[in-house]
Parts: C-alpha cells; structure tokens; sequence
C-alpha cells in the first residue's frame, strides 16, 4: 500500500511539472478570476469572441510607457468597438511592486483612463504562472474558438520611452487585424519585454 502511495504521489508531482505550456494553436487554458468589480470572470465564459490577455503593473516603467501616452487605452477602446474582450491581469504579489487592494486597482485603472472589460486580480499568481506570463507588459491573444493565436510583446521596440510607440509595429493590433480578417498571424510568438512579474 506504502508503494502505491509513494506511486501515485510521484505521478502528481510529475503531472504538475510537466503541465502544458501555453502552444499557438491550442486551447487557451482556461481560468477564474475575480475582477475589481467583484465579479468572476471565467475565460471560457467569453468563448466565441476575441480576447486579449494583458499582463499588468502600473508602476512599471514599460507599463508606464503605454499608459502615460494613452496608447493602451487607445487600443482598449478601439478593440472594444470591435466586440473584443479585453482582460487586464495584475499578478505582483502581496508586498511586491505592483500589487493592488480590489479597490485601489480599481481607482488607478480609472485614474488612467483604462477601458478593459474587466481588471483581474491574480494575486497567488496561479493564472501567471499558467501562461508563463514573464513581463509586464505580457499579452495574449485568444479567438473566437477559444485558441491562443499570439502571445509575446505589445509592441516591436523595446523600450520605456513612449516616443518609440510611433512607428513600432503593434503585434496585439496586428494579430486582431489579420485574424478578423481570416488571416494567419504572421507574428504569432515573439519574446516579451518590460518589467519582470512580481511573483
């Protein structure tokens, strides 16, 4: 019986190291999160529309860059109009940089301006850590069949400096665009840059 045990405990520590990495082309691993506005908000609930997943922390200097432009909200806005999904996830941990109360990611969303669907808070980072989200920011996007067709940087130029936004290819706007269109992603994983999330 000891055997078994001692079996079976190695198979789910196994199990656990070898979960599946977020792949283009599969299914977006599903997920629950509480939203700022106190709701749960499930990615599946969303099925059969677009959904960007962007990994956040406004008080990261690449963050900051999107922000402080407007480019971020521009984007939220824009896609919204369009009937996309659009997640904000906040993954920093209690004590961390970046970790917010329900109600202060709340205020600062609005301060800035922020238009997601909904701000998610990921504060044990299950959810990060499910997508291997490194940076912030970290963005996703997902279709209307509940696939992850890109994941990896917002934008081509890596740099906090918001002057670089104009003439940086767009990678989320662009794998929006084509995939509406009915287009591969020509981009569909590039390596992300920003702030390290604050597990």
């Amino acid at each position: 019986m000891k055997k078994i045990l001692a079996l079976l405990t190695t198979l789910v520590a196994l199990a656990a190291l070898t979960k599946a990495a977020p792949v283009i082309g599969q299914p977006a691993p599903d997920f629950t999160l509480t939203g700022t506005d106190g709701q749960e908000h499930k990615l599946s609930d969303y099925k059969g529309k677009f959904i960007v997943l962007e990994w956040t922390n406004y008080d990261c200097p690449f963050v900051h860059k999107h922000y402080d432009s407007g480019n971020m909200q521009k984007l939220q806005k824009e896609y919204a109009a369009k009937d996309v999904v659009w997640l904000s996830i906040i993954s920093s941990a209690p004590g961390k940089q970046g970790h917010l109360t329900p109600e202060q990611a709340k205020q600062t969303a609005e301060e800035k301006g922020a238009a997601p669907t909904a701000v998610l808070l990921d504060g044990d980072g299950t959810v990060g850590h499910l997508y291997e989200a490194k940076t912030t920011p970290h963005m996703y996007v997902v279709n209307p069949e509940g696939q992850l067709i890109y994941m990896g940087a917002i934008d081509s130029v890596k740099s906090p400096d918001p002057a670089t936004i104009e003439g940086a290819t767009n990678y989320v706007a662009q794998a929006l665009e084509e995939a509406m269109a009915g287009k591969s992603v020509s981009t569909p994983d590039i390596h992300s840059y920003g702030c390290s999330i604050k597990y």
